[in-house]
């Protein structure tokens, strides 16, 4: 039997999401280990709405439950304040709107003490609105392997992490934390967080059981729906490159860096071909003056993805104007195959 002592913090980053707020923090409650052997750290984020009285409302019933109040500073400042006053073995993180199934921490903990592992990645399943389970993308998953093999960090980032940088997918030992914290001000913080986070670990391993909700709804903070977002969603998305290039030098295998590259500036080049040439200019240099073509096919499984990849290599710039007449003739109402 374990001892009675705090074995997990759930730390929630909290800010306007009060219609989804109660169904996140009933999800936390509703598990199969006491009260005592864990904590909700709900850390609201300067949230204008009915956020802060509602956290104080679970806070002045539940004993393992503490709030913390703080100027609005974004979700991975959200997150390293609750890092800051954890006191669990382990930690977890729950966004807002999303939810855990009933009674699977007990199996999480047990997982962790009983191969002394640093890192657990367990399965998760995407909920609409009205809480049905679908599928956004035909394969939502590819390239995640959630095998109970135990390994050390760089070999799960290379051969079973897939695209699958989500803070919200692990449970770590805390210990790992002290010196990896969120970098703050960022799009896509969890990309850059994960490999840091993994590769500091030396033992690893998944469970293929579905622990986690997550919740796709209108006003992701990462789609960029106006023009001011989307400078700022390039941007951080070419300093995750960058940030890349550097970390790529410090593995003895470099196969994640380099396949997650790629499919950063795929995207990137996507977007850019949303845009009028003369916008663009700036950031092809940024991506050039990288020097990080030609970059990877190795893990793309899709022809048609190959090919363009194969074009990008050959000419960013050819690239986009082709993306962008291919755009023009379909907004046109002209289909081709």
């Amino acid at each position: 039997m374990r001892k009675m002592k705090c074995k997990l913090s759930i730390i929630v980053p909290i800010y306007k999401v009060a219609q989804y707020l109660c169904k996140c923090v009933d999800s936390l409650l509703a598990q199969d280990i006491l009260s005592s052997e864990y904590e909700i750290i709900l850390v609201d984020d300067g949230s204008p709405d009915e956020c802060p009285k509602i956290c104080d409302s679970y806070a002045d019933i539940y004993d393992n439950i503490r709030v913390v109040h703080r100027e609005n500073g974004g979700l991975s400042a959200a997150r390293n304040s609750g890092i800051e006053i954890a006191r669990g073995e382990y930690v977890m993180f729950v966004d807002s709107d999303d939810y855990i199934e009933p009674n699977v921490l007990d199996a999480l903990i047990e997982r962790m003490d009983e191969d002394n592992l640093d890192v657990l990645r367990y399965n998760y399943q995407n909920v609409n609105e009205h809480y049905e389970v679908f599928n956004p993308y035909r394969a939502p998953k590819r390239d995640v392997d959630y095998s109970e093999k135990v390994t050390d960090g760089e070999d799960f980032l290379n051969n079973r992490l897939g695209q699958m940088c989500y803070a919200w997918a692990f449970i770590i030992r805390r210990e790992l934390l002290k010196d990896c914290i969120f970098k703050e001000g960022i799009y896509f913080e969890d990309t850059e967080w994960t490999p840091r986070m993994l590769l500091k670990a030396k033992r690893v391993s998944s469970t293929p059981t579905i622990v986690y909700s997550y919740l796709w709804r209108e006003g992701s903070i990462t789609l960029p729906d106006n023009p001011i977002k989307r400078k700022k969603v390039l941007e951080d998305k070419i300093a995750l490159i960058r940030g890349f290039v550097e970390q790529r030098k410090l593995v003895k295998d470099p196969i994640w860096f380099e396949w997650m590259t790629s499919f950063i500036t795929m995207t990137i080049l996507n977007m850019l071909a949303a845009m009028p040439d003369v916008k663009c200019k700036p950031y092809l240099k940024e991506l050039e003056d990288l020097q990080i073509y030609p970059i990877s096919i190795k893990r793309e499984k899709v022809l048609s993805h190959k090919i363009k990849t194969i074009m990008a290599n050959l000419n960013p710039s050819l690239y986009c104007i082709i993306m962008r007449i291919t755009q023009s003739l379909f907004r046109n109402g002209l289909n081709y195959n």
